[in-house]
């Protein structure tokens, strides 16, 4: 290859990978998301040509054939899935994408054991953090799968030992890693890390009860660009290792977005079996001077009707029911009459970071109605109704009042300052 071409392909990475972060920024907002995920794609066409066109890549036909079955599966699965079951489908997907960096780590090692030639340190060591990080991604992302999913149980699964057995599998890790550095590396020794990795991510994720799933989800994400990026260093691709990066660095930070709003850090998400539905809820005298009643159909469209300023708050529920829909036309109705609608969006409703964002943009809620907790919260004290649709732990006041709650001390959207809540 001449040095023209060499040029040609550093600089269409370089392009792929100021496309990558320009879409990155225009995905943090709903108006411009589209566009970003336009020049997301854009750029991983433009880094996938380039790559095949290096001439390190030997076998088109067996690449071809594995983009045909690839995107027939997942031009498959896009027709088939529920906007509620995207939650699993993310994690699925986060999970083949550490499963891929894994495999690319095994692939190194194989080649650089089977050459006979001595490995250096560096090299070593990148392969085997790819294997780590790739290989917990992997079947951490396939068990938070399963608990969504339901084919696993959601609630915290613990046993006898467990803390004990994870600190033995690191330091077995740790064990096996230096005895590959400073001896001959050896085929079973590094096998042996393949499974410790394998497993120690069903034993990362098992105990992580479902109420933290948005927080797994967002973790594991940010786990699999990781596990690209240190892909990119061994297979010397620098649009892989930038991209990688920005997959890890915006997963973290989305990550303590979401302990910042249950309140909690990220150690006791991983470690506090959280959600195992059995913990104390709240109690009657939370709701202070607040009078409950039950009302008909005639009563509500009466009292939504004749209001000035509604707030939907949508929850888990209304994905469940598919009643994204009915909303939207609830919400237009209302418009009609003159009543000013907004949606208050808590950060962790739902099972996934931005999951209420996605059923009402599909649902064609105009982004400018969806209103953040913070910015929402002010408002509730102008609302006349403020109506939860499926929403339970993001407006229980229980999260203020009871400390014997599991959710005390969640921040939460203040439905009870408006002047009536429906539920």
């Amino acid at each position: 290859m001449n040095s023209f071409s060499i040029t040609l392909i550093q600089l269409s990475y370089l392009l792929a990978s100021a496309l990558f972060i320009i879409g990155l920024r225009d995905l943090g907002s709903p108006k411009t998301a589209r566009r970003g995920n336009f020049l997301a794609a854009v750029a991983m066409f433009i880094a996938i040509v380039m790559t095949l066109l290096d001439k390190a890549v030997l076998n088109y036909e067996m690449i071809l054939l594995g983009i045909i079955i690839g995107s027939l599966i997942g031009t498959v699965l896009a027709q088939m899935i529920k906007m509620t079951a995207m939650p699993q489908m993310v994690g699925l997907l986060n999970g083949f994408g550490g499963g891929a960096s894994a495999l690319v780590a095994i692939a190194e090692f194989i080649r650089l054991f089977q050459s006979s030639s001595p490995m250096a340190v560096d090299t070593t060591l990148i392969i085997l953090l790819g294997l780590l990080i790739g290989g917990v991604t992997f079947t951490g992302s396939l068990v938070a799968f399963g608990k969504l999913q339901g084919i696993m149980r959601g609630s915290p699964i613990t046993f006898p030992f467990q803390q004990p057995l994870n600190v033995l599998l690191t330091l077995s890790f740790i064990a096996g890693g230096i005895y590959l550095i400073i001896q001959e590396p050896t085929l079973p020794i590094f096998m042996g890390l393949v499974g410790i990795s394998l497993i120690f991510g069903v034993l990362f994720v098992i105990p992580i009860g479902g109420a933290d799933m948005p927080v797994v989800i967002s973790l594991l994400n940010s786990f699999s660009g990781l596990a690209g990026s240190v892909a990119g260093f061994l297979v010397m691709n620098n649009v892989l290792i930038i991209s990688g990066a920005l997959v890890g660095a915006s997963g973290l930070i989305l990550t303590q977005i979401m302990c910042k709003a249950m309140n909690r850090s990220l150690s006791s998400v991983l470690f506090g079996a959280f959600g195992t539905g059995n913990m104390a809820a709240g109690t009657n005298a939370d709701m202070g001077d607040k009078i409950v009643r039950s009302i008909n159909i005639e009563e509500a469209a009466m009292m939504l009707a004749y209001a000035r300023l509604v707030i939907i708050v949508p929850g888990y529920g209304m994905a469940a029911a598919q009643a994204q829909h009915a909303v939207q036309s609830l919400s237009q109705e209302l418009e009609k009459r003159g009543v000013n609608v907004k949606f208050a969006i808590h950060p962790v409703a739902g099972r996934m970071p931005g999951h209420m964002n996605v059923l009402l943009a599909e649902a064609d809620v105009p982004y400018t109605q969806l209103v953040d907790m913070d910015n929402i919260n002010p408002e509730f004290e102008k609302a006349d109704v403020a109506l939860v649709i499926g929403a339970n732990d993001v407006v229980n006041p229980a999260a203020r009042h009871n400390a014997n709650s599991p959710i005390y001390g969640m921040p939460i959207l203040d439905v009870a300052k408006a002047r009536h809540s429906i539920v």
